[in-house]
């Protein structure tokens, strides 16, 4: 049976405020409130050195470089780009296709999706679904936090497959990309 190998799942990048700086842009600079905010294009610009640097290894030997990419679909339902724009660089980088076929709120139907892929496999999507996407993948919802905190931007949820126990195994890894990126986990009450 196919599956990937690993999978991690991220946030899209910064955000613009809601009132006021920073503004969302698109690529061509006009004002936006559906694009990411000017860190957030950094971010992004930043996830395609981590995860595909050009010279030498990755900084973090939990992470891989991706072979298959997944984000949220741009539609009436969802109207936000910030997915898409988070891991186009890393797309155009890579050479590789997005998958961008599922509305936020079809994290089931998007993973099913992902599940077929063999590899590595990155998905970006809208922090209040990732906790269920996380409980999908891990088959429980005790290992991973149930809540991803609204202002991190900075993290990955990394899933190793374990081919003797056929399970996901789970861990964060701090991005550590930009200035004020934190180093710590999403704390959980019930994850490690």
């Amino acid at each position: 049976m196919s599956r990937p190998t690993k999978i991690m799942l991220i946030r899209h990048a910064e955000r613009p405020a809601k009132v006021g700086s920073p503004y969302g842009t698109t690529t061509d600079g006009d004002k936006d409130a559906n694009s990411l905010a000017t860190p957030g294009w950094q971010r992004a610009g930043a996830l395609a050195c981590l995860l595909a640097p050009a010279h030498g290894s990755l900084q973090n030997p939990e992470l891989a470089t991706p072979q298959s990419l997944f984000a949220t679909d741009v539609g009436r339902l969802s109207p936000s780009n910030r997915e898409q724009q988070t891991i186009t660089p890393l797309s155009s980088k890579l050479g590789l296709k997005m998958n961008a076929e599922h509305v936020k709120q079809d994290h089931e139907s998007m993973l099913k999706d992902a599940m077929a892929c063999d590899g590595v496999v990155l998905i970006c999507w809208d922090h209040k679904f990732i906790p269920a996407v996380a409980n999908e993948i891990l088959g429980n919802t005790t290992t991973s936090p149930h809540k991803w905190k609204k202002k991190r931007f900075d993290l990955v949820w990394v899933f190793d497959w374990d081919p003797s126990s056929e399970t996901y195994g789970f861990k964060q890894v701090p991005q550590c990309l930009l200035s004020g990126d934190s180093k710590k986990p999403i704390k959980s009450k019930h994850a490690n």
